[in-house]
């Protein structure tokens, strides 16, 4: 079959217009599969929890990661056996200067700095900074990326104003902190008593979102959940204790079942792009039909027929995923840093096992679109080959 390369390639580019119109579709819908891809991958297959990741869990209530938690229950679950510590995890919201925009977008979070970086022992920071953190009460730390993005330097006043609750904290930047896997470096934290004392006799003092649990080993975070759910199932707070990495999804949950969203719309670009190519050889092949009678008259046999047909819509398709794949990348690449962009995709890569595997895809659609129309071109004898019309 590789003698006849040149002739498959020369072939599959004969209708320039048709070839052209044909990649372009290939590599619009492969460029789709693959964002699609990656997402699918970011989300469900990959970002294993680290070992420090492993020992966490996220406590919330159970209805809805909406509703709040007494704060008495962080006591509560200090005293399950196995337990290591245990810190409040709110998220504070409100604005930052100019909603409209998204460069003021990212994460207030409030936390207990005694605990904080007990239990977020990933990230790091200068420990004069991080002893600053501890003692000032109206400090706050930020990530490097933010930092970066938004030009914060040690001793910025941070004023933001609240919605969710009705205070607006006044902050001092007073550390930068690292973190290797990048998940949190656009995020600021402050302190809770901060927020506590400003919210004065207000109900919402006495009320948290969520807190998060460190196990002493990851063989007991199964058992401390169980633990800590039975401990407040029949109380006014019912809990759902879940891994870190899961309650990340729950935010993802709200759309509904992604998983099947994803799959099924894979599935669906997939057998578009199926039908195009598959319309496409036909037509090419209903086009050729007495020249495959005068390469069967030359001596080309059935089989050879077959691969060289065969082989051009191949080769068509190879093209069109070459060039989707260089546009997903490129999507990705612009997705990944985009301002609103959630944390859940600021890890979304093209990487070789997607590009490889969406390439193998518009391989497969060539082969399996053009298999039809390709025998039955290769079994015309030369009688019926010469005498078409068209």
């Amino acid at each position: 079959m590789l003698r006849y390369l040149s002739f498959v390639f020369k072939s599959s580019l004969r209708n320039r217009r048709r070839s052209v119109l044909t990649v372009s579709s290939i590599a619009v819908s492969l460029c789709l599969l693959g964002v699609l891809m990656a997402m699918y991958t970011v989300l469900f297959l990959s970002n294993e929890a680290t070992p420090a990741q492993a020992l966490r869990l996220v406590v919330h209530h159970r209805v809805s990661i909406t509703q709040p938690l007494p704060v008495a229950f962080e006591q509560q679950i200090r005293r399950i056996p196995g337990v290591r510590d245990v810190m409040i995890w709110q998220w504070f919201g409100g604005v930052y200067k100019d909603a409209r925009d998204p460069n003021n977008f990212f994460a207030r979070l409030v936390v207990e700095p005694d605990h904080f970086f007990n239990i977020r022992s990933e990230l790091t920071m200068p420990e004069d900074q991080k002893q600053q953190f501890l003692k000032m009460r109206s400090a706050c730390i930020v990530g490097k990326k933010l930092a970066d993005k938004l030009h914060f330097k040690i001793g910025d006043r941070i004023v933001i104003q609240g919605d969710i609750f009705p205070v607006n904290p006044e902050l001092t930047v007073v550390g930068i902190y690292s973190d290797p896997t990048n998940t949190e470096e656009e995020s600021l934290y402050f302190n809770y008593l901060y927020l506590r004392e400003a919210l004065g006799g207000n109900s919402q003092q006495d009320l948290i979102g969520a807190l998060s649990v460190e196990a002493d080993n990851a063989k007991d975070v199964p058992r401390i959940a169980d633990a800590i759910d039975n401990t407040f199932a029949n109380s006014q707070y019912p809990t759902k204790t879940e891994s870190e990495k899961a309650f990340q999804l729950s935010f993802i949950a709200f759309l509904g079942n992604l998983k099947l969203f994803l799959a099924a719309i894979c599935g669906a670009v997939t057998f578009t792009i199926l039908l195009v190519s598959a319309n496409t050889i036909s037509m090419s092949v209903r086009e050729r039909v007495r020249e495959v009678g005068v390469l069967k008259t030359l001596g080309f046999t059935r089989g050879s027929i077959l691969g060289i047909i065969i082989g051009e819509a191949v080769v068509i398709s190879a093209i069109g995923g070459v060039l989707g794949g260089l546009m997903a990348f490129g999507l990705c690449s612009f997705v990944r840093n985009f301002p609103y962009t959630e944390m859940f995709f600021r890890n979304l890569f093209f990487t070789p096992g997607v590009a490889a595997t969406a390439f193998a895809t518009a391989l497969l659609i060539g082969f399996v679109s053009s298999f039809v129309p390709a025998y039955g071109a290769s079994r015309t004898s030369i009688i019926d080959s010469l005498r078409y019309a068209g």
